[in-house]
């Protein structure tokens, strides 16, 4: 729940949230729980306090109890230890001071934590460097009459005295020392070292007037060898930083050595189950403790509550299931739990590894139905251990035998979509390849071909799993080298985990009678990694999937203290003798990129090669042209959009054209073309022009209703000129036309039609993706009329309709209605009041709808819908919000579309 939308509301209209957070607030031992919400009204910034209900979603959920103003006489300090963090795992403490008062802060560690400070930290900043008078807050003072009594917030504000005092000498003392002269790099390669061997620590204080300022305060802030472990993850400042951080990551060899410790990893399919028995024949089943858990659940929760709101009480039985059943003889940590839906991920790691562990992150993404039901897809984890860098995938892919295409789709997806945030924003996000070692588990839901279940039964009973090895889909298209490339799974001596009759060891005796599989996996990528074991634990009876786990024992880097001292001030030595000498520049392999026969969702990439032919290293970036705001159209972009290159080096820059939702209506019009012109900067050096052009074949995907009504032929066969006219008369009514205009888009009904003739009885239709493929032939089809027929699978038909949907730039009830809707949903009559004002071609594809869908219910007993899937789904398309939508309206759109799926409904 995004908690900005709560305090918003409690704003004047002229005010602004940024960003909240949620944090924990400390006061003589007492502890609770309060929402920030960074605030902007005239260019000035204060930081809001609230107290508030469990789930803040309306303003009725929050209240004010305090304001700071963001001025020359506010500070915000990190002040917990570097072994807090690591022991965490996810928390940061901070200090927060306004004249002579304070507040002790705890945020949950995380992107959005640190994003919250990092935006504080920038309003501060702003007014450090600003030339004009002080803010004066005037603003603030319609808000204070509001605030509440003696909270927490009131008791823990107290004076701050000397610390503040100290604070501000300390800052007038760094000022002074700075204008002592410009010629510090002069003094040596001592002091270079000195110098640039403290940019890698943050300091308590970034109040400085301006970043030159900054940048010494950085540099002169206290560093020890003792965080190693986080060095190279600290965010950094310019080009030099940059450069000693690469050059660091060459030479690791010259200052790491590897031990070893052991991970433990662990994967269950739990069928909705709760736990009924204890899990340490599964997790407790190794000789000695592991050094670290990784345990990865898939079908937590089937409820449609969960699937639909991501909200279960399974989450807190599985994780206390799992908490009692690790090893005894050691202790641990719980480091991180993430979870999507049925999804789940826990790391935990023995409490005294726990301060090396570093920048963790989590991330989900959903890949069901459009891309981005929670169903299926993964959750991951992603931390520093000592000096390597490591990933944890738990996925749950696409189910059924004949869907390996499906599975390999979804493998593709996860990859490219699960990106962690860097500390550093300015850093382009980590991708999973990008981690030294790898983990991939969960139930990948790979299954068995072309033997029967007799077959497969029988090479089981002779315990064959060779043979029966070679038959399985996963090892198939890994030899392909169609998914996971560079990944390694044990020998499996195992019988299949999946699929067994719930509370016993037989396979599955119901009607489907499922070809036993090894759908539960476990493999990994990275060098210096050795498995001790891999098995199922046929002892748990829960569920109709067996546990599976796997014992790595793993090289990590770690760090020696005294090597690193020597590499480190050996770089920066070197550095110095090269600074300054010459202007950096790069050859570029090409200027001008052309973009052939764009199509809507489809991705094109050229790759540009920068090589630095220059006499020393360069930083480079692509900037905004004047009177824009991003460097870039919204279709392109350019990864990385900035890095730096030792010399002689090179970097690839790959140009990637993407046409969605949101950019296609202006291509599809004629408004916009595929062009652009980047400019490509050099720190220190000149500027690079490189050309973007192309050329967009339109789609329906993108355009609206009443154009596609005016198109009796396919938009590929119209003329640009038409299309743009027709596009411009859009929502006229009466605009002349020589022909009647369609009473639906031909498009939407070559869809509809094609699902009533062939999917009335399609299990799981609408709920379980179609494939990347078949969705582009389908695609083609609507444009081009070629074929006459749709192609693919009924799964890909029905996401082409939704994806149709939710591409329209008007929605089918146009906003404007929206608040209607909203105010009518717990009334019948009043639904259809709205739909009856609504243009012509609009109602009419909305009664279109509404009458296929009835049609569907009809057959639910095969097809397994029912009204609260189907309006959850269409709701949020066929009534999509101007705003960001909330929880509370999110229900309403859903009551108000179930009125026209009640069978009777006109």
């Amino acid at each position: 729940m995004d908690q900005s939308v709560a305090i918003q509301e409690t704003l004047e209209r002229e005010d602004n949230c940024i960003i909240a957070v949620q944090c924990d607030v400390f006061c003589d031992n007492i502890t609770e729980s309060r929402l920030l919400g960074l605030v902007e009204s005239t260019r000035e910034h204060a930081i809001f306090i609230y107290t508030h209900r469990r789930m803040a979603i309306t303003a009725d959920d929050v209240s004010l109890e305090d304001i700071i103003p963001i001025s020359l006489d506010f500070a915000v300090v990190e002040v917990s230890s570097p072994q807090e963090l690591a022991v965490v795992g996810a928390d940061t403490k901070v200090r927060v001071s306004y004249q002579e008062e304070e507040l002790e802060l705890r945020l949950p560690f995380g992107s959005h934590s640190r994003f919250f400070l990092s935006e504080v930290n920038k309003a501060w900043s702003d007014v450090c460097k600003s030339t004009t008078p002080a803010p004066k807050f005037e603003w603030i003072n319609k808000y204070h009459k509001s605030t509440r009594g003696e909270g927490v917030v009131k008791q823990a504000l107290a004076p701050l005295g000397t610390t503040l005092t100290n604070l501000n000498q300390h800052w007038k003392t760094e000022k002074s020392s700075d204008k002592k002269g410009t010629s510090e790099k002069e003094k040596g390669a001592n002091s270079g070292t000195q110098k640039s061997k403290q940019a890698y620590s943050i300091p308590e204080s970034q109040g400085k007037s301006s970043r030159e300022d900054r940048d010494d305060m950085v540099r002169s802030s206290s560093h020890t060898t003792a965080n190693k472990a986080q060095i190279l993850a600290m965010p950094q400042f310019g080009l030099r930083d940059n450069l000693i951080k690469c050059e660091l990551l060459k030479n690791e060899d010259l200052y790491t050595y590897t031990e070893d410790f052991s991970f433990f990893l662990g994967t269950y399919n739990v069928n909705g189950q709760t736990p009924k028995e204890s899990l340490r024949p599964w997790l407790s089943c190794t000789a000695k403790p592991p050094d670290m858990y990784c345990v990865g659940f898939q079908e937590l929760d089937l409820s449609k509550e969960a699937f639909f709101f991501n909200d279960t009480p399974k989450e807190l039985e599985w994780t206390r299931a799992v908490s009692d059943a690790l090893h005894p003889d050691a202790k641990y940590a719980l480091v991180k739990l993430v979870r999507l839906v049925g999804i789940m991920l826990i790391f935990y790691v023995k409490k005294e590894h726990a301060e090396f562990i570093s920048d963790v992150e989590a991330e989900t993404v959903g890949t069901g139905i459009m891309g981005r039901m929670g169903n299926k897809g993964a959750v991951s984890v992603r931390f520093r251990f000592h000096n390597s860098d490591i990933c944890v995938v738990n996925s749950h892919l696409a189910a059924h035998i004949e869907e390996y295409e499906r599975r390999n789709q979804d493998y593709k997806d996860i990859c490219s979509r699960l990106q962690f945030r860097q500390l550093d924003p300015s850093q382009p996000p980590l991708t999973i390849m990008k981690h030294d070692a790898i983990f991939w588990i969960g139930d990948l839901n790979y299954r068995i071909s072309e033997l029967d279940v007799t077959n497969v039964k029988e090479l089981i009973s002779k315990n064959d799993f060779e043979t029966l090895h070679s038959y399985d889909q996963l090892k198939r298209q890994i030899d392909e080298e169609a998914v996971f490339v560079g990944f390694v799974e044990g020998e499996i001596d195992f019988q299949p985990t999946y699929k067994y009759d719930t509370g016993s060891d037989k396979w599955d005796t119901s009607e489907k009678c499922r070809v036993p599989a090894w759908c539960d996996r476990i493999l990994w990528r990275g060098k210096n990694i050795m498995q001790q074991h891999y098995q199922s634990h046929m002892t748990l009876k829960t569920s109709d999937h067996k546990p599976v786990s796997s014992l790595l024992v793993i090289g990590i880097k770690k760090v020696n203290a005294e090597a690193y001292k020597k590499t480190f001030e050996e770089i920066v030595r070197n550095i110095d003798k090269m600074e300054n000498e010459c202007i950096p520049s790069v050859t570029l392999s090409m200027r001008e990129f052309h973009f052939k026969d764009v199509k809507y969702m489809q991705h094109q990439a050229e790759t540009l090669s920068l090589f630095n032919d220059g006499q020393v290293p360069c930083q480079f970036e692509f900037i905004q042209k004047p009177n824009e705001l991003t460097y870039c159209k919204p279709w392109l972009t350019a990864n990385p959009p900035k890095g730096f290159i030792a010399q002689g080096g090179s970097v690839d820059i790959e140009f990637e054209v993407f046409v969605n939702r949101s950019t296609a209506p202006d291509l599809n019009s004629g408004k916009e073309q595929i062009e652009d012109i980047l400019v490509l900067h050099l720190e220190r050096g000149k500027d690079y022009f490189i050309s973007m052009t192309g050329n967009y074949l339109p789609s329906c995907y993108g355009s609206s209703i009443h154009t596609l009504c005016q198109l009796r032929e396919p938009i590929q066969d119209m003329p640009q000129k038409t299309l743009r006219k027709v596009a411009e008369m859009s929502g006229d009514d009466d605009a002349t036309n020589t022909e009647k205009p369609l009473d639906i888009p031909k498009e939407l009904w070559m869809m509809v039609d094609h699902l009533f003739r062939n999917a009335l009885n399609q299990e799981d239709i609408f709920q379980q993706p179609g494939l990347r493929s078949e969705f582009a032939e389908i695609r083609d089809c609507l444009d081009t009329g070629i074929p006459d027929s749709l192609p693919g699978s009924n799964h890909s038909a029905a996401e082409a309709l939704l994806l149709f949907l939710d591409a329209l730039p008007e929605p089918v009830v146009p906003y404007s209605f929206y608040q209607q809707c909203l105010e009518s949903c717990f009334n019948a009559s009043q639904c259809e009041k709205v739909i009856s004002m609504l243009p012509q071609c609009h109602k009419n594809v909305f009664n279109y709808l509404a009458a296929f869908l009835r049609e569907l219910l009809k057959n639910s007993a095969s097809n397994r819908l029912d009204v609260n899937i189907l309006a959850t789904i269409f709701a949020s398309l066929l009534l999509r919000s101007p705003t960001k939508q909330d929880l509370a309206e999110k229900r309403k759109t859903q009551e108000f579309f179930q009125h026209f799926l009640a069978q009777g409904s006109s």
